[in-house]
């Protein structure tokens, strides 16, 4: 084994005694609900990243609506209506007799 391989293996050795100390301090002999807290924390942490992404779009959407209405360029498109020809009246007809 090579100096580089020991030193490498003993501070990931170090490293993992650490975390376990800190673990046994922080929840004791509760492990059970170390993995429920992580997992409400990890669940909440995601409830609140999407309530931000939809804050976001909507006030992007609100705030481009805005801008395009003040900006005052027509977005809508006319509606074209059919051709109709004139139709007389019965009683235009009856007079210029």
């Amino acid at each position: 084994m090579s100096a580089q391989e020991y030193d490498s293996q003993l501070l990931e050795s170090v490293s993992v005694r650490r975390r376990r100390l800190r673990d046994a301090v922080l929840f004791g002999a509760q492990r059970q609900r170390r993995t429920v807290d992580e997992r409400l924390g990890k669940a909440f942490t995601g409830v609140v990243i999407a309530a931000v992404l939809c804050a976001g779009c909507v006030g992007w959407s609100f705030i481009s609506h805005r801008v395009i209405g003040k900006s005052g360029i027509n977005t809508t498109v006319p509606v074209s209506t059919p051709a109709t020809t004139p139709v007389q009246s019965p009683r235009s007809t009856d007079s210029a007799r």
